[in-house]
């Protein structure tokens, strides 16, 4: 799905930008088999499952993944589906979890991946391989994150967010002060009863989707390239966000969506590019250094202002 540019504000601040989800509107993507999402995901939870799956100590996870699997059961019913009281099955991966244990005739490399998941992890595991999303819970009450399913992070660790107060979450984020101000409340909004979505983005010249920083080198900006040169090294990062409630609980499901796509094939016209420039020029020094910006800045400026003036 390509990238809504509405969500592009500018000036740029750094703010909720919560915006509530459309009827029937679908918070979940299901992953094929070959996918990106899916091949990265399967490369993490093979050799990092110990950085992407974290919780707090005998945290029980199970209403929110029951949620959560009622949601992609309801939204994507050829992707997954629940079998009785406990089986469930992820139909295009070719495996089920049914109980404790692993059924199937899909990719042998993913059952072996499942298989090797600790019992409390396996649902969450089967979930994570079959959608593109990651996963976190949000306690409502606390204003924590105390359980998170996280193989494709941008640039941060899951294992060191959590338990921890929303502000120290958002802490490192430059020009915080809107969200750690806001902190409480949103927490007890999101795990309301109503569905809300968010849209980040960023610049950057590395195309993973993982990045977690333990694993994924940061890779820098040619300083001998030109404007048209950085371009096509350019990368657009987005990241749609989204709650699922838990009812009755005062927790939420949040869903991460990673894309990463070419700087030149993302902007698709003049509108675009103008609506990325305005963005970029209004970002204060403090984001800028932030996301790694600042050596690209005007260069990548100079480029969206071509791209802007094409009819």
């Amino acid at each position: 799905m390509a990238f809504d540019f509405s969500a592009v504000a500018a000036p740029f601040r750094m703010q909720p930008g919560l915006r509530r989800i459309a009827p029937r509107t679908p918070q979940l993507t299901p992953n094929r088999l070959g996918d990106r999402a899916l091949v990265e995901k399967l490369a993490v939870l093979s050799a990092h499952r110990e950085q992407a799956f974290v919780a707090e100590p005998g945290w029980d996870a199970q209403p929110a993944l029951e949620a959560l699997a009622a949601q992609a059961a309801g939204e994507h019913p050829d992707f997954f589906a629940r079998e009785g009281p406990d089986r469930y099955d992820a139909r295009v991966l070719g495996w089920s979890l049914a109980g404790a244990r692993f059924v199937g005739d899909g990719p042998a490399e993913i059952g072996t991946c499942l298989t090797a998941l600790p019992a409390p992890w396996r649902l969450a595991g089967l979930l994570s391989l079959a959608f593109a999303e990651d996963f976190a819970v949000i306690d409502g009450a606390r204003a924590t994150i105390p359980w998170l399913a996280v193989c494709l992070p941008s640039s941060w660790a899951p294992e060191n967010k959590v338990g921890r107060h929303f502000t120290e979450v958002h802490a490192p984020v430059a020009d915080n002060a809107v969200l750690l101000a806001a902190a409480d409340h949103l927490a007890r909004l999101v795990t309301g009863s109503d569905r809300w979505e968010r849209f980040v983005w960023t610049l950057t010249a590395d195309p993973h989707l993982d990045r977690h920083p333990q694993r994924i080198a940061a890779l820098g900006w040619d300083p001998s390239l030109g404007a048209d040169a950085l371009a096509a090294s350019a990368y657009l990062r987005t990241e749609r966000q989204t709650f699922i409630p838990v009812a009755g609980s005062r927790l939420a499901v949040f869903t991460i969506h990673v894309a990463v796509e070419p700087l030149r094939a993302a902007i698709r016209s003049a509108a675009d590019a103008r609506q990325l420039q305005a963005a970029l020029s209004t970002m204060s020094s403090a984001v800028l250094a932030y996301r790694g910006l600042t050596a690209a800045r005007d260069r990548l400026l100079m480029w969206l202002e071509g791209a802007a003036a094409v009819a």
